[in-house]
């Protein structure tokens, strides 16, 4: 195909997206002429199922006349074909038979459940994350759901905050890369095709930096850190065409976000011109009342719907309040009308106007929840989430042949836990499908190989009267594993905890099971950083697993004996203690740096080192890598130029291995101070044994900006660090640079 050719194809593809667009704005224009103002009222309206509760439910038994009369918009826990089908039907009994909405927190997985997301960042695998969401989306729309409430985006920096588990971790530039991909995984090639669901960037914004790490509280950050840090990766959502927003629970700096014109209007809406619409999330409108920003439910929806909140998840504060405003001339039919015309425009684009049971199809369900492929791409997503923090004796990866294994502890048989928090409660397939850990060792050892099992104690139990018998099987083990950590409902919404340190006994039992000589891998599952720090110093081989899912069993074992190589890196840092909370790798540096510990009139503790257990980007392999010969194509360049960078990096173990490969800046003055260091590009690479790749990163004044004291973005000349390592403080290669005129 010549040029020629290709660019009259690509312009009359350009002409039908335009003319279809045009089409369903003329369409929305013409509903909303029909549309009495109770109707409109009721497209932003939402309301919960029966079949699952993510919040506090409002009773509502008029549900399904309320639906018939056009009063609700859309639905949010309402899953499968079924289901979806029969409240659909009672909304094309309405006058003007607009379809409903069905909306899912399909965080990490329908029925295929894949790694919490904080796992799948561990991973750095852009496209294994993207693949992810697209086996999400192609479950939950053949289940009937059109939408889901994911991803979450907000930056962590705060392991107490239950949420981390949902989100990317403590780094804008990972965090804004895997949103990116994510959305597209979650949409697919377009809005409409059968396997794609609109995605939804929450919360926004700036959730994840809620006051002492506890979930729904106050947030109180500067303009600069806001822009900076928290804000990018909801940039980076809007760029990849993210359908939907959730607006926040929390308060920033005094406007609750729900009610925040400056986030909603002049941000997203106006400087990022997003042409989808808001949901509020769970009763977050009538919630305004108890921060003290809204006097009663009439206020709360005035100030919510003036602020560009265009959906109420079950306030009711919509419902009741907004005729009434209209009437008393303090909303403007023109506000109600552009809230509107967003969410008919998604129905539309749906394609559910066209057919509202579209999505409702129990061969295709069936075939979707039951597709081997999907289990396969799973198990290689939990791979990938695994990190090895320690492998001092190199006891892994386990030989085939060792004899008798004892896997001990409390999270060795059970099959939900795997899934951790935000996992879609399927009440009508069982958790058959789901691979214990003890069924993954099973599926992988061979015949000649005896297990051995003891529970040894619970989660939380105080109880050590399971620790005898642990002690007597390790005994007769050659090579004992054990699985400890939170349970799986200690991390997610509402599961703030000040003490962050294994829960119960189990630290304990691992003292005691130390005592037998025999050597230990200890399995740590959470669904964030926890601490750990006698483990830490004494235990030779530490793995951490998060929580992976339906294939987590088989993930695990293929890790433990060497047929997957692990090659996760820490999204977020892990502290000592919980006084050391927030922490995070890219800090400014102070007027008073400790240096190498100094403790003398530093900016430091007396009591503790400034230094995290385990930094960010962290992760060992079964093999090594060298890094060597750093290369810049220039020392100086101008802001309309790049820098190419390269470097050698070489396999120089004994096993097949993968190395996330990670950039990092730092720009020495500023006109305001900057972090220590930023992560600025990485690269994942797969060497053989003996193999060597030249890599490359590309360095343009995009890398090199930042928000200025006036909130502008761009770049300062002057001299920059460059770094590339292993993590964020094993850095292999240095260079420098000067940005000039």
């Amino acid at each position: 195909m010549n040029k020629k050719v290709i660019l009259l194809f690509i312009g009359f593809q350009s002409f039908l997206a335009i003319s279809q667009q045009k089409s369903i704005n003329q369409k929305v224009e013409d509903l909303l002429k029909q549309m009495t103002l109770e109707e409109k009222i009721g497209q932003l309206n939402q309301y919960t199922g029966d079949n699952t509760v993510t919040g506090p439910l409002t009773i509502n038994p008029n549900k399904k006349e309320e639906i018939k009369s056009g009063k609700i918009g859309s639905m949010l826990n309402v899953m499968g074909s079924t289901y979806t089908r029969q409240y659909q039907e009672n909304a094309m009994q309405s006058r003007l038979k607009i379809p409903l909405l069905f909306g899912l927190d399909v965080i990490h997985g329908y029925k295929t459940t894949f790694p919490i997301p904080l796992a799948e960042a561990a991973s750095w695998d852009l496209s294994a994350i993207e693949l992810g969401a697209r086996i999400a989306a192609t479950e939950a729309a053949a289940s009937g759901i059109h939408w889901t409430f994911a991803p979450m985006v907000d930056i962590g920096r705060d392991p107490r905050w239950g949420r981390v588990m949902e989100g990317a971790g403590e780094d804008t530039y990972l965090g804004s890369k895997i949103a990116f991909a994510r959305v597209k995984g979650f949409q697919g090639k377009k809005l409409g095709d059968l396997d794609a669901v609109m995605a939804c960037a929450k919360h926004f914004a700036a959730y994840g930096a809620a006051v002492g790490g506890r979930d729904y509280n106050s947030v109180d950050m500067s303009e600069r850190l806001l822009w900076e840090t928290y804000l990018p990766p909801f940039k980076a959502a809007v760029d990849a065409g993210v359908a939907t927003f959730m607006n926040a629970f929390n308060d920033l700096n005094g406007i609750p976000a729900t009610g925040s014109s400056y986030l909603q209007r002049d941000i997203l809406k106006g400087k990022w011109n997003f042409k989808g619409f808001v949901v509020s999330d769970w009763g977050s409108i009538s919630e305004m009342i108890a921060h003290g920003y809204s006097k009663d439910a009439k206020e709360a929806a005035l100030q919510a719907i003036t602020a560009g909140s265009d959906m109420d998840m079950e306030s009711n504060a919509y419902r009741y309040n907004l005729e009434q405003l209209v009437k008393e001339k303090k909303v403007s039919l023109a506000l109600i009308d552009d809230a509107v015309k967003r969410i008919l425009y998604k129905k539309f684009e749906l394609g559910l106007f066209d057919d509202p049971y579209r999505f409702c199809n129990l061969e295709r369900q069936n075939q979707a929840l039951n597709n081997p492929e999907h289990t396969k791409i799973a198990r290689d997503m939990a791979k990938k989430s695994i990190v090895l923090l320690k492998n001092e004796k190199n006891v892994l990866p386990l030989a085939k042949e060792t004899k008798t294994i004892a896997f001990i502890g409390p999270i060795v048989k059970p099959k939900r836990i795997n899934h951790g928090f935000w996992a879609v409660d399927l009440k009508e397939i069982d958790s058959t499908y789901i691979v214990s850990q003890w069924e993954g060792l099973e599926n992988k050892v061979g015949k000649n190989t005896k297990l051995l099992y003891a529970k040894g104690c619970g989660i939380e139990s105080e109880s050590k009267a399971g620790f005898q018998e642990a002690i007597d099987v390790a005994i007769q083990a050659d090579v004992v594993i054990l699985s400890i950590g939170e349970a799986w409902n200690m991390s997610g919404e509402a599961k703030s905890r000040s003490n962050i340190h294994l829960p119960g006994v189990q630290e304990d039992l691992v003292k005691e099971l130390q005592k037998t000589g025999k050597p230990i891998v200890i399995l740590i599952n959470a669904g964030r950083p926890l601490i750990f720090n006698w483990i830490a110093d004494n235990m030779p081989t530490i793995v951490y697993t998060w929580w992976l899912g339906s294939e987590a069993g088989n993930a695990i074992a293929d890790v433990l004996f060497g047929d997957y190589n692990p090659a996760g890196k820490l999204p977020m840092t892990f502290p000592r203690e919980e006084g050391q909370i927030p922490i995070y790798y890219n800090h400014f540096n102070t007027g008073r740096p400790s240096i190498n510990e100094d403790k003398i009139y530093k900016s430091t503790y007396i009591d503790l080192p400034n230094s995290p257990k385990f930094p960010f980007g962290y992760g060992l392999s079964y093999t090594s890598f060298a890094y060597s010969d750093l290369k810049l194509s220039k020392q100086k360049m101008k802001s309309n130029e790049t820098i190419e960078v390269s470097f050698t990096l070489t396999n120089t173990g004994k096993f097949v291995g993968e190395e996330v490969v990670q950039l990092y800046l730092r720009d020495k003055v500023g006109s305001v101070v900057r972090p220590i260091l930023e992560l600025k590009d990485f690269n994942k690479i797969e060497l053989e044994v003996g193999e060597s790749k030249t890599i490359n990163f590309s360095i343009d004044n995009q890398k090199l900006s930042f928000y200025n004291e006036k909130l502008v973005f761009d770049s300062e000349i002057g001299d920059f660090d460059i770094m590339i390592g292993s993590s964020s403080t094993d850095i292999r290669l240095k260079g420098r640079f000067e940005l000039v005129k």
